[in-house]
């Protein structure tokens, strides 16, 4: 299990899809193997990895062009990018898929996440001031009225059954930055001996319970909307020395408004403000803070420190911004702007999360398998490790950043990713990239990988 301590972190080797390979791998080799035949001709292994190399590669087609080089050229990049061994079918890559539970893909996620953390440079921390922020939001990503399995949630309504697959995706978030970092996720499925449905917010629970542990020796504040802003699991998280800046909505905390409201007739509500400049005109920010606030009713209330920020139009003035949040985190005139940011930035989850995700090449919502077991849930685990690991590379490969920048979009690069792989083969990550840079006449800077022969 990874452990997060602040502690002085050893030279590393360069990163690269090599290396975060091998974390992969470490994980892969490990996974059960339910087959009691003799039928073994693709390991469980060669199954994962060519799942993944799909989505790495955004190209549902790319295990067809590389059995296509291999017949042609007797060799293919499934091997040498990926470690591939033997390309399996896909159906043979769901069939062997389908009987491994989730929690066996999940180590990866926190491994990546330290090796992408260990060599940071200033520019590309994740930190903010030593602290990280990790927004919590749930997604659907399945529904169908047919197909199902033993882990869809059922939802019925005139006399119609739909089912569904939902998980909790957490993701480590930075304000002011593009890249969100996904973390393991937990699903939300049917639980042993419940009796009632499993739901977003008993998920966020589950996962507080078993990840908590992941970030001792660091402060990591929760970021998530109005479902989490609740007293049990404000509780959980200060139990798991985990702080909080929640949003806070009055139709959900009317206890805590009534004390605000009370606080500012009696003037003890402060504030503060500030004239922006957005490029098109000014305007006005107002931060209202206000601490020890019961987040419900008392006598047993958890007290928590409350903050709003109004943004209106100076033109105008029209309100085009409004948003209250919950925190255990102290507040002053000098720290409430921060706070507030980091509050908001529990939206990038969706924008820089989810929509990324659904609309960007990895098609989070395609039904790529469904299975009968836990193919669905271990299909989401690959997309989102091998969005995790375009995050890390984009924080830590020097050459993989050069690309992307020369290239500008990133449906450009994964075009481009496509086309060479298709019709040429390269040796490694670190060869493809250099061919590219090559090509797009980049200047070199040191250490950069030579081209090589294609």
């Amino acid at each position: 299990m990874v452990l997060w301590y602040v502690e002085e972190v050893a030279m590393a080797e360069p990163l690269t899809l090599k290396t975060l390979r091998a974390a992969l791998m470490e994980a892969f080799e490990k996974l059960p193997d339910s087959r009691s035949g003799q039928n073994t001709q693709y390991t469980m292994s060669d199954a994962a990895l060519a799942a993944f190399s799909v989505f790495f590669m955004q190209s549902p087609s790319f295990l067809a062009y590389q059995r296509d080089m291999e017949r042609h050229k007797g060799r293919n990049n499934a091997q040498s990018l990926f470690g591939v061994a033997r390309i399996p079918s896909d159906p043979q890559i769901r069939n062997l898929l389908d009987t491994v539970a989730p929690e066996h893909l999940s180590e990866p996620f926190w491994t990546i996440l330290e090796r992408a953390m260990q060599d940071q440079a200033p520019e590309t921390a994740f930190d903010v001031e030593g602290e990280w922020l990790v927004s919590l939001d749930g997604t659907q990503y399945f529904t169908s009225t047919a197909i199902h399995c033993p882990q869809c949630t059922q939802i019925k309504s005139d006399n119609a059954t739909r089912y569904a697959h939902s998980a909790l995706i957490p993701v480590l978030v930075k304000p002011g930055r593009k890249e969100v970092l996904a973390l393991e996720p937990e699903f939300i499925v049917p639980q042993d001996g419940a009796e009632k449905q499993d739901c977003e917010r008993r998920a966020a629970h589950r996962w507080v319970q078993r990840s908590a542990c992941r970030f001792a020796g660091r402060r990591v504040t929760i970021l998530g909307d109005d479902l989490y802003c609740n007293q049990p699991f404000c509780e959980l998280l200060q139990s798991r020395h985990l702080d909080f800046i929640l949003t806070c909505k009055p139709q959900s905390h009317p206890t805590l408004y009534e004390e605000v409201a009370l606080l500012d007739k009696l003037g003890v509500v402060s504030d503060c403000e500030d004239r922006v400049w957005t490029g098109r005109g000014y305007e006005r920010w107002a931060y209202r803070f206000a601490e020890h606030v019961p987040l419900r009713e008392p006598p047993e209330a958890l007290y928590v420190n409350w903050c709003d920020l109004t943004i209106t139009d100076e033109t105008t003035q029209e309100i085009v911004y409004h948003n209250a949040f919950a925190t255990n985190q102290a507040l002053s005139c000098e720290n409430v702007r921060g706070v507030v940011a980091k509050g908001r930035a529990r939206w990038k989850v969706e924008n820089e999360g989810y929509n990324v995700l659904k609309n960007h090449g990895y098609y989070l919502e395609h039904n790529f398998g469904h299975g009968q077991q836990h193919l669905s849930c271990v299909i989401i685990m690959l997309i989102l490790l091998a969005f995790l690991c375009h995050s890390a590379l984009k924080l830590g490969d020097r050459s993989y950043q050069r690309v992307r920048a020369e290239l500008g979009t990133r449906q450009t690069f994964f075009n481009d990713l496509r086309a060479l792989t298709r019709y040429f083969f390269f040796k490694s990550w670190e060869h493809l990239l250099a061919f590219m840079i090559a090509g797009l006449e980049i200047a070199p800077s040191e250490g950069l990988v030579s081209r090589g022969e294609v």
